[in-house]
């Protein structure tokens, strides 16, 4: 008896240690097992690949993208050169943060904190979003269905020598979209709001409102 408590001690004790294991690397990307549970995910140059059902605490990388397939669970996800493109039913603690490089979100999703990038655009499509976006010279498109908690900023950027124009940054409240807070423009941008959405107060734009499927362009 003594025996046979022991195994099923160990049977269930196993999996939980490995279930936190932290992965750190300089060089090499980090590929994850489905519904396997992680501790921290970091890598310097490389990629990081959530696997569908993975669950993970911080998920860091400086020189690449983040790939995460349906239905994972982080408390955030960071990269400074990459993109971030998340499946759907991503729930997510805190934010996707990245410098250069895009952010998109599927169906489904919830992010509890902001999402913010500098060269890059930002998509969200039916996403439940807590805090705020915020970029400087991506495009924005808060899509069909998806509710900002928060406000949607696009800071002034910081300009050297140029003999050519700067280009605006788009900005699209899609059908049904809602985002509560304020939209702040430090720059010039292009604002296009569907008649079925609703926005707060606008500071540095004037909306353009679009009753089709897709914004005009």
């Amino acid at each position: 008896m003594k025996r046979l408590f022991l195994l099923l001690l160990l049977s269930t004790t196993a999996p939980l240690a490995m279930a936190s294991e932290d992965i750190s690397k300089v060089n090499g990307s980090i590929q994850t097992q489905a519904g396997t549970t992680y501790g921290d995910l970091e890598t310097v140059n490389g990629s990081i690949q959530l696997a569908a059902g993975v669950q993970a605490n911080s998920v860091e990388t400086v020189n690449g993208s983040v790939r995460i397939e349906d239905n994972v669970q982080a408390h955030s996800i960071e990269t400074v050169n990459g993109a971030i493109r998340g499946g759907r039913n991503l729930v997510l603690t805190h934010g996707l943060d990245t410098v250069n490089g895009g952010i998109y979100v599927d169906r489904g999703s919830r992010i509890g904190g902001d999402i913010e990038t500098v060269n890059g655009s930002i998509g969200l499509v039916a996403v439940q979003l807590g805090g705020d976006i915020e970029t400087v010279n991506g495009d924005i498109t808060v899509g069909i269905d998806s509710v900002v908690k928060g406000g949607i900023k696009v800071n002034r950027p910081s300009f050297g020598i140029s003999l050519t124009a700067p280009r605006k940054p788009r900005i699209v409240i899609g059908p049904n979209a809602v985002v509560e807070g304020q939209l702040v423009f430090e720059r010039e941008v292009t604002l296009l709001v569907h008649d079925s959405a609703k926005i707060g107060p606008v500071t540095g734009a004037t909306p353009q409102r679009f009753d089709s499927e897709t914004a005009p362009r």
